[in-house]
């Protein structure tokens, strides 16, 4: 059976986690309340984050919508008072993998899809320096993507935005680190959620991945939070401005 790690300078950690209603993020907020995290998480899906919050004794929810910043600010405001001090650890996993052609993309859907891409991940980040300056170290983990990196297609506002989330980690990186602030991206492969496998994950998908994957076994959410604990926690204390890919060996 396989044996996980537990990180004791994970317990009563401040975490704020965007996207944490559903898929990959819901899990993050599972795996990190299961340390002894204190976790606030964001999402725009009212209902799934409250029945997720009311089954995890440690977590609380804020409902919004991360593309409005102003909205963004004032729930990470809501979560540093519902945690009681500074947030220390920020996922900025909250992001939306929608295919939409090269012909079909307007001026609006495109900044659209920067902002729930990109545009949140440097706006959290933002608003939390002062809890991570205040407390003398913190870490930042971005959500990036392989499909970038795999010359995906079908989605070019998201792979684009998915590549520039790479500079900004190592822009933050060299910016926040002389406040003891680590930035590291988090990329992950094909994860099989079940938005995943309603929508996308078909008997072509599964020979891709396949033919892709070193390790030729289901991509989980749970692969992906392990490194995500790993990151936020004092174990990883001298790694910053790096990738991390969990792919099972695609590219």
């Amino acid at each position: 059976m396989p044996q996980f790690a537990r990180y004791p300078s994970l317990q009563n950690r401040r975490v704020l986690i965007t996207g944490g209603a559903s898929g990959i993020g819901a899990t993050l907020v599972e795996q990190f309340v299961a340390q002894g995290a204190q976790v606030g998480f964001i999402d725009i899906d009212a209902q799934s984050g409250a029945e997720l919050a009311a089954r995890l004794p440690g977590a609380h929810f804020i409902a919004a919508d991360l593309t409005d910043v102003e909205a963004l600010r004032g729930a990470i405001a809501s979560l540093r008072q519902r945690l009681g001090g500074p947030i220390t650890v920020l996922l900025n996993n909250a992001a939306n993998d929608r295919r939409h052609s090269v012909e079909s993309v307007s001026s609006e859907s495109w900044d659209a899809g920067l902002a729930v891409n990109l545009k949140h991940q440097f706006f959290a980040a933002q608003a939390l320096l002062p809890d991570m300056r205040e407390a003398g170290y913190g870490s930042i983990v971005n959500f990036g993507s392989v499909s970038w990196m795999l010359k995906q297609g079908g989605m070019p506002a998201y792979t684009s935005s998915k590549a520039a989330v790479q500079g900004l980690t190592r822009s933050l990186a060299r910016d926040l680190g002389a406040h003891n602030i680590r930035v590291n991206t988090l990329v992950p492969g094909w994860v099989m959620t079940g938005k995943q496998l309603k929508l996308w994950v078909d008997d072509a998908a599964r020979a891709e991945i396949a033919k892709g994957q070193c390790i030729n076994k289901p991509l989980m959410a749970e692969h992906i939070a392990h490194m995500a604990l790993f990151l936020a926690a004092d174990d990883s204390a001298m790694c910053t401005a790096q990738d991390f890919i969990v792919d099972g060996g695609w590219v």
